[in-house]
């Protein structure tokens, strides 16, 4: 038997403590936030259905495969075959592999709409270190044109006006980055740890690496300056000057195209070269005030087996926090202290709670704890009378 030394044991909360802790990165979710979060959701998806974006479940089971894009972040187990399983950790791909198997004529475009949870084994700064989390989105297969990214543009607008959140698009394309880097001569393994320096808008590291790989005064200016490719329609221009090679010039002709047949006011940040190899396209993202992370991101990728895709997901989370002081109030609580009380109560608008007892004192406690006001018997709605000595 192989013997298990003490910095290998596994470590366990003691009996008093284990039935009151939850695993680092998740959260209990309480009734007033599970009510906005739920209201949100089902404004959402009735927004995309009326798009034509009709819903799908997908399991929250995946095969582990290592080519995932949150393979090493995955939470991970096994089954009793011995198949190495794990939770969902992002949406795009399950919606591929649903597409692949369920879809795989089509018809295209195929709109799709989705909404549950994902789990990440280690968070950093995202979602507060969440390692639990809920996204509603969409995705749009199939197709590949201008018109189908503006069409996402204008779906994310409306979603964020749907909830009431004011913020404005950026869009980025990591492909343009890279393209400028290929155009300055620099080999892909120079250009994969650029990616990164870039994309944090790092001077400092770009000039270390800049050395480090002895690249010339006149590159390193160029690195510099797609940090700073960010702004309203000018930026193109600058990009334009910057574009030397042909898909550098396409990936800023397609921008000004999916602009153009958007029409509202969008930023553009062309220093964005996160994920580059996920995204094959445009990327976009809102943020809202007050929140130091976008509250709805997305972008262009392509499917296994080459099929285009884009779209885009909504954090829960994110978007309760920033709305939560705006959502319209709960409905009023009432207490009934019988059936037909509870019927009509409903029937009015309120929230209607049984009554479990027939002991006044009690009923009165507990609306008081709870904050309720007022109860109903019958068709009449009172006032909670204050306690008398026993009598409702």
């Amino acid at each position: 038997m192989r013997r298990v030394t003490p910095d290998r044991a596994p470590r366990a909360l003691s009996p008093a403590a284990a039935p009151m802790a939850i695993p680092e990165g998740t959260r209990d979710v309480l009734p007033p936030e599970w009510a906005q979060r739920e209201h949100l959701r089902a404004r959402l998806a009735a927004l995309f259905r009326g798009w034509g974006y009709r819903g799908v479940e997908l399991p929250s089971l995946e095969y582990a495969d290592p080519s995932h894009p949150q393979d090493r972040r995955a939470f991970k187990l096994i089954d009793s075959g011995g198949q190495v399983l794990a939770l969902r950790s992002e949406f795009t791909t399950a919606i591929g592999r649903l597409v692949n198997l369920r879809y795989p004529n089509g018809p295209f475009p195929l709109r799709l709409q989705y909404s549950g949870r994902l789990w990440l084994r280690t968070q950093t700064s995202e979602l507060g270190r969440l390692r639990e989390f809920n996204q509603v989105g969409v995705e749009l297969v199939g197709v590949d044109t201008p018109q189908s990214d503006a069409e996402l543009l204008h779906l994310a607008a409306a979603a964020l006006a749907e909830v009431g959140v004011s913020a404005q698009l950026e869009l980025g394309f990591p492909g343009f980055v890279d393209a400028v880097l290929d155009d300055a001569g620099l080999p892909a393994d120079a250009r994969d740890a650029l990616h990164g320096a870039i994309d944090r808008k790092s001077g400092a590291d770009l000039d270390l690496l800049a050395a480090h790989a002895g690249l010339a005064p006149e590159v390193t200016r160029t690195l510099h300056t797609l940090t700073d490719l960010y702004g309203g329609p000018e930026v193109l221009d600058t990009a334009a000057q910057l574009a030397k090679g042909e898909r550098a010039h396409l990936a800023v002709a397609h921008l000004r195209t999916v602009a153009r047949l958007y029409g509202g006011p969008l930023l553009f940040d062309l220093g964005v070269s996160r994920r580059y190899g996920y995204y094959t396209g445009v990327t976009f993202r809102a943020y809202a005030e007050g929140l130091n992370q976008p509250v709805l991101g997305g972008g262009r990728y392509a499917l296994a087996g080459g099929l285009p895709g884009a779209g885009f997901a909504i954090g829960l989370e994110r978007l309760t926090g920033v709305l939560a002081p705006l959502l319209p109030p709960e409905p009023e609580v009432v207490l009934a202290l019988d059936h037909e009380g509870a019927l009509a109560a409903r029937a009015a608008g309120f929230t209607a709670e049984l009554a479990w007892t027939d002991n006044p004192d009690e009923l009165r406690t507990f609306c008081a704890a709870r904050g309720i006001r007022r109860w109903a018997r019958g068709t009449d709605l009172t006032e909670i009378p204050a306690r008398t000595g026993g009598g409702q």
